[in-house]
């Protein structure tokens, strides 16, 4: 299998995905989310893979959903549809990114995250459903769209944070640093740049000591409390809020902003009074 938005290749029992979409921040896109979905079940499906690794190209793990093809995307969308929005075409599509997402969570085998850079918005969706992150000092994690168009479309804010640090986030959009994140269990561990690689490597090695099988029922065992405990019932309201979100009145005038003025103007008017992400000193 052939991929145009991410490297794949095994090595002694590990399936290394990288996202690689540098010059963009590997920020997502529709053919990023299928390929990454796909590149996960066939490291699952494969005997020679007993962990996935996950990586990202570049300055930044991963920068988000990319603003510049979904905004513009969805006014066309409206316009087209003479200014109805269909919730349930829209939830199917959302669902499909969502699934993407959680493609790392269903895994039946361990998957690592090894963070570097910016890990938000969709980005930070995308890597809470990896079993284990590890990140470098620098990076940071963060949902500025929760400021406005848009909303988690899974359980992972609730479920690595508890009810009230996750509202506590959500609430404001703030960026959480990856010491911070560490310090709050949202994350396993925050390390030097310098000592992220042998940091991240040391652990997917003695993982690829045991048995796969006993990986297996391992990650099971866990994730059955979650399935327990509403993370379907969730996802399935987030990725409806999602939609609601970017088709408030202000999530509507967010887009069109966006698309008429520029992404980087949209967003200095959602961050500039956080003084954050796009607008924290360079």
């Amino acid at each position: 299998m052939t991929f145009e938005t991410l490297l794949f290749e095994v090595n002694h029992s590990v399936a290394t995905i990288t996202l690689n979409r540098p010059k963009l921040s590997n920020s997502l896109t529709r053919e990023l989310l299928y390929e990454l979905e796909n590149a996960i079940k066939l490291a699952d499906d494969s005997d020679d893979v007993k962990v996935v690794l996950l990586k990202g190209a570049g300055k930044n793990f991963c920068s988000g959903y990319g603003l510049d093809w979904s905004t513009a995307d969805e006014k066309k969308a409206q316009q087209e549809a003479d200014d109805v929005w269909d919730p349930i075409k829209d939830y199917k599509m959302i669902n499909k990114y969502t699934g993407a997402m959680l493609s790392l969570y269903k895994c039946t085998k361990p998957v690592i995250a090894q963070v570097h850079g910016f890990a938000v918005g969709g980005g930070a969706d995308l890597v809470l459903c990896a079993d284990i992150i590890i990140a470098s000092d620098d990076a940071q994690f963060g949902y500025p769209p929760s400021r406005v168009w848009g909303t988690p479309t899974t359980a992972m804010w609730a479920i690595r944070l508890g009810i009230e640090k996750a509202k506590r986030f959500l609430f404001t959009g703030d960026a959480i640093t990856a010491s911070k994140a560490a310090e709050m269990g949202m994350i396993l561990e925050s390390v030097p740049p310098e000592k992220l690689n042998d940091t991240v490597q040391d652990l997917v090695n003695r993982i690829t000591l045991l048995p796969m099988n006993q990986l297996i029922m391992m990650k099971l065992l866990i994730n059955q409390m979650y399935s327990h405990i509403g993370m379907e019932n969730t996802t399935v309201i987030g990725t409806l809020l999602d939609g609601i979100a970017r088709h408030t009145p202000e999530g509507v005038a967010w887009r069109d902003v966006a698309v008429e003025k520029g992404v980087k103007e949209a967003l200095r008017q959602r961050d500039e009074p956080f003084g954050d992400y796009s607008q924290r000193p360079r």
